[in-house]
């Protein structure tokens, strides 16, 4: 187990290097200039715009610029907020646990209805609930996060108004202690002890973890329908029926672990794709995230802002993608034995 660590470890390194080089290069071909960010519309002389950019290093050649990124990076700063003026990764986890909170919401939404989901639809194959379980994959796998975002909030909170239209609890009614806050809303809305604060949380984060989750929930359900699928034909799953099983003890035990490595290889994926969609999703429903933030400081050519943020997420699903492939050697030992 210890040598397949290892070399999941090695083949992480290349891709760490790729994503600081893409992450530093990609940003500076946007069209902007942070100096004019910084300092505003404001009339400023030459001499006073050449120290603006002497002090943020841009007046250096990119090559130098990167490597003084790099040697920040090993020395564990990610830089400073061109705008804010604060730590990047200070800003980064202060504003973290909102978009986990919602990521998480999302997975177990997207989990919890596309497993059970497939796995219907492989035991009724070709009948009603698979074409019903099918379509929704199809309709879901295809729908625009940003049309789905307002379509909900069009219909389930204005028109029907069951749910709020965005932020993450009613601001007005509700106040946190900042020093005992851990800025996860339903874990400081449930401890604070005030009536209804709990509620107003989870009701925000509803529509927009039924938005953030729908993608995954219709591939979870197709990848869960096909894996299902070929093992409920393999001659195990028929040896276990010819023991006299109970059906719940052949698919649970049998035909579903079994299943399980492509699923969680799927499930894994996703996450790195729910950071993307919590970029759109913390858009529409002004949920004060990462993804927002990264928003804002694109539309401000906070350089260290992107950059920092960017890489901070590519490590996580980085380590992510680590866990599930070691997932994969404690679910099935022939993988960590390279069979």
């Amino acid at each position: 187990m210890l040598t397949f660590l290892l070399k999941r470890v090695a083949m992480t390194i290349p891709t760490f290097i790729a994503l600081i080089a893409l992450a530093f290069f990609a940003i500076r071909m946007v069209p902007g200039d942070p100096v004019e960010v910084r300092v505003g519309e404001r009339g400023i002389s030459p001499e006073r715009l050449a120290e603006f950019r002497h002090q943020l290093g841009l007046d250096q050649p990119v090559i130098v610029q990167f490597g003084h990124y790099i040697w920040q990076l090993l020395h564990g700063n990610f830089g400073t907020s061109i705008v804010t003026q604060r730590p990047v990764l200070s800003e980064f986890f202060t504003l973290f646990p909102a978009t986990f909170e919602l990521s998480v919401a999302a997975m177990i939404f997207a989990v919890g209805i596309g497993i059970p989901l497939g796995i219907l639809a492989a035991l009724q194959r070709g009948k009603v609930p698979d074409y019903l379980a099918t379509t929704l994959a199809v309709f879901g796998n295809s729908m625009p996060i940003f049309w789905w975002g307002i379509l909900l909030i069009l219909v389930v909170s204005l028109k029907l108004n069951l749910t709020p239209v965005g932020g993450r609890i009613d601001d007005i009614s509700y106040f946190f202690d900042p020093d005992s806050s851990t800025n996860f809303m339903l874990w400081d809305s449930f401890w604070s002890g005030q009536d209804g604060a709990f509620q107003s949380a989870l009701s925000h984060l509803i529509l927009p973890a039924i938005v953030l989750g729908t993608i995954p929930l219709a591939v979870i359900t197709r990848i869960t329908r096909s894996a299902m699928l070929e093992v409920l034909n393999e001659d195990y799953v028929r040896t276990a029926r010819a023991k006299g099983l109970s059906p719940a003890r052949v698919i649970g035990l049998h035909a579903l672990r079994n299943a399980m490595i492509p699923i969680i290889t799927v499930i894994g994926l996703m996450i790195g794709s729910l950071f993307a969609g919590a970029v759109q999703t913390e858009t529409v429903f002004s949920w004060p995230g990462v993804g927002k933030w990264l928003i804002d400081s694109f539309s401000r050519r906070d350089y260290p802002a992107l950059q920092g943020g960017i890489l901070i997420i590519a490590i996580m699903v980085t380590f992510i993608n680590l866990g599930v492939d070691l997932l994969y050697g404690v679910i099935n030992p022939r993988i960590r034995h390279g069979r």
